[in-house]
């Protein structure tokens, strides 16, 4: 070689390597530049070894279903075994083919990107970020507002935190900790969430091309959004099948028959007001685990954070029981509903009863009108009370509730005055399902739909019980030795009232008037006028310390009309009280949190119910005989009939107000006992005849369809074999009245209070 030609030699080889050993140099020095934190902090030990992650609190079932989470982001963690294989490869497959091979950087990716897309411009030539970099991106975002300069830097930021987290971590725990934390989006954050609302499905239980639509979306989940853009999630899902054969981890025929498949989404968005037992996750949250959460610091004095610590919440809610109270409550007010409606049609004062006047229906609106979020809305923007009141006489674009639609909703134009008087006139009711024996509450429904009415009326609501009271008139009377069978005259009463006009009660249904009946007859035909003797014997004030002992702690005014159920009580007190007629007279606090656990699995809470003797096992029982007759030949004789043809073994008790304003049926079995109120959201609103108005129409029928259902599911432990167990020690007083002893009556000298 010519000297000259050497010279051109060694000088094109001192341009070759400053072309190629500046930038390595360059690279390198800007990595060991971040690795001493010159582009930003970097996380600490502690901070890589627990990465801050917001974790979806869950409320689970008895039966092990997930009823809902309460969250800033829709994320529950799972483990690698838990973990579909196909996700893995797909994963694999299609983002970091070698990431088993690497140690958080691929060096080969990252030259390809710079040769053939920095310098030949090969857009197609894919990216270079290893699962583990976009891990380490995940859990230390970068600066949304950062220009491509610092981008570049906190680039190398990455590289630092995705070589210290493949120290830290396993293979098996990046892809773990990566599938956790990507999001989804349609609030499906983590493979869990994205498993459950894509599909319907879990991580472990996933199909192959249901994995394989899931990884695609990591490339751009909104671009390739399977909701909004399903062809182009199809194209997507595709390329990682392809990838999956390219690396072996799928034949070629089976990838060219999955490429033909549908997506098969069974999308399902988690929404707070939708779903399983709404009305019990708001009580839950608000009044419950807020509480909860105060009383019970971590260790380290700080408060639980219920929608950031990933609390798992295990309740007493059955999922099955309470799809069926869901639907058992809808399908009675979606057919009462056109009666009422018919109703209407010829009202001047619709929804409201027509003896209310112009300023009592004034009333009740403006009450309504102020407690809206339009109202105090307004308020705090400073409106004055003439511009509230013309945006409330003004019509807007609004949805309304219906049963007209699948989804109950309705979108119309109406003034919001209007809308709230079409909202009163809805049909609503409560129902709740409490296992005597253990006082764990199984169904809690309360109300419609809680997107648009969100008072609960099960633990929150207090409406007039009606004569679902009775039975505690009559256990008073049981306990001072009375027979079911004992006698007494149906006949007008005048009852002291204090410095008020005696009190003289009229029975609804004036077919018994006049004659003897036993209490057990008394109490199945509802007869007033000798509900009120036996509470001016015992005094209201004896029934009043007995509900007591029975769980009712809400005030009751002790007055002689106490035993037509005047007082306001709510659906799960009565039903807890109900129950302890099951429980041989043991009542159990109605409960429906059995234990609360951190994320790791270990218990924070247990919850036990309290409890109070309030019966002897035999009273009890004699009570359960007495209900016994309501639905024999009572007023819930309808659960014989041919519709529900219930012959099992059942108690309970309808309870109707005055006006039909309150309709109420309380059935106790041996081992569920479950109570149904119905009416309107203002008690001047109801229905003008006893034919729909009254409890055996607007709620026992609510009952009575949730308990076939419960008895067609032969998993729950519910049956009509079942039957009430008779005490060890045999009562002293007589429920046969046929066997009655004639010498009991006599020797009272036929006067009922001797």
């Amino acid at each position: 070689m010519a000297a000259g030609e050497r010279q051109r030699f060694k000088k094109y080889l001192r341009i070759f390597w400053v072309i190629v050993l500046i930038p390595i140099c360059l690279l390198i020095g800007c990595v060991l530049a971040a690795s001493v934190g010159v582009f930003g902090k970097l996380p600490t030990f502690n901070e890589l070894e627990n990465p801050q992650t917001y974790l979806a609190s869950e409320v689970i079932s008895s039966d092990g279903q997930v009823l809902g989470k309460y969250y800033v982001q829709n994320r529950s963690n799972i483990q690698y075994k838990d973990i579909s294989p196909y996700l893995i490869n797909g994963l694999v497959a299609t983002e970091d083919a070698r990431f088993y091979d690497h140690s958080g950087i691929d060096l080969r990716s990252l030259f390809r990107v710079f040769f053939k897309t920095v310098l030949g411009h090969k857009s197609s030539s894919g990216g270079g970020s290893t699962i583990t970099q976009q891990l380490a991106k995940m859990l230390f975002p970068r600066d949304p507002k950062a220009g491509k300069v610092k981008l570049m830097f906190m680039k190398f930021k990455e590289w630092v935190i995705a070589a210290r987290l493949e120290r830290q971590y396993t293979k098996e725990e990046i892809i773990t900790m990566y599938l956790n934390k990507f999001d989804f989006i349609n609030n499906a954050v983590g493979i869990q969430s994205a498993s459950r609302i894509y599909f319907s499905s879990t991580p472990d239980s996933l199909k192959i091309e249901q994995a394989a639509m899931l990884v695609g979306m990591e490339k751009n989940p909104s671009l390739f959004n399977p909701k909004n853009r399903p062809k182009i999630a199809m194209e997507r899902r595709n390329v990682v099948l392809s990838q999956m054969a390219k690396y072996n981890y799928l034949s070629d025929p089976k990838k060219d028959s999955l490429e033909k498949l549908a997506l098969g989404l069974h999308f399902r968005a988690e929404n707070p007001d939708e779903g399983l037992a709404s009305y019990f996750r708001e009580y839950l949250r608000d009044n419950y685990l807020r509480k909860w959460c105060e009383e019970h610091p971590k260790a380290d004095g700080s408060k639980y954070d219920i929608y950031k610590d990933g609390l798992k919440i295990y309740v007493t809610i059955d999922s099955r029981m309470q799809q069926y109270a869901e639907e058992a409550l809808e399908q009675n007010c979606k057919f009462l509903q056109p009666y009422f409606f018919k109703e209407l049609s010829h009202r001047k004062n619709a929804p409201f009863d027509f003896r209310i006047t112009k300023e009592e229906t004034e009333d009740l609106m403006n009450s309504s009108i102020r407690r809206s979020d339009r109202y105090m809305s307004l308020k705090r923007a400073g409106a004055s009370d003439a511009e509230i009141t013309k945006s409330f006489h003004t019509p807007i674009p609004m949805t309304v509730f219906t049963w007209k639609t699948k989804d109950h909703a309705l979108d119309t134009t109406m003034s919001p005055y209007d809308s709230i008087k079409y909202t009163k006139s809805y049909l609503q009711a409560g129902f709740c399902s409490i296992d005597p024996h253990t006082g764990y509450i199984k169904a809690w429904v309360g109300g419609i739909d809680h997107r648009f009415y969100k008072y609960d009326h099960v633990m929150v609501g207090k409406r007039q019980v009606g004569s679902t009271f009775k039975p505690f008139i009559y256990t008073l009377a049981v306990q001072n030795g009375y027979s079911p069978c004992y006698e007494m005259p149906n006949v007008p009463v005048s009852i002291p009232n204090g410095t008020q006009p005696p009190w003289q009660p009229k029975n609804a249904d004036t077919n018994d008037d006049g004659r003897m009946m036993t209490l057990k007859e008394a109490l199945a035909k509802s007869v007033d006028r000798i509900a009120a003797s036996l509470t001016y014997k015992f005094s209201p004030q004896a029934v009043i310390s007995m509900v007591r002992h029975m769980g009712i702690t809400d005030n009751i005014d002790a007055v002689p009309s106490l035993c037509l159920g005047t007082c306001e009580i709510p659906v799960s007190s009565m039903v807890g009280a109900y129950c302890t007629y099951a429980n041989k007279g043991i009542w159990v606090q109605p409960t429906f949190v059995m234990r609360i656990e951190d994320k790791n699995g270990r218990i924070l809470d247990q919850v036990k119910p309290k409890t109070d003797e309030a019966l002897s096992e035999q009273d009890a029982y004699v009570m359960l005989n007495m209900m016994e007759g309501v639905v024999q030949y009572g007023t819930g004789e309808r659960l014989r009939g041919s519709r529900y043809r219930l012959l099992n073994p059942i108690a309970g008790k309808t309870g109707t107000t005055q006006n039909c304003s309150d309709g109420w049926f309380i059935g106790i079995t041996p081992n569920l006992v479950s109570g149904c109120w119905a009416g309107f959201e203002d008690r001047a609103t109801h229905f003008e005849n006893m034919e729909w108005g009254q409890g055996a129409s607007e709620a026992l029928p609510v009952w009575a369809v949730y308990m076939l259902k419960v008895y067609a599911n032969g998993k729950l432990g519910v049956s009509t074999d079942d039957d009430f167990e008779k005490p060890k020690k045999p009562t002293t007083i007589e429920c046969d009245c046929s066997k009655y002893n004639k010498q009991h009556r006599d020797n009272t000298g036929g006067n009922p209070f001797n």
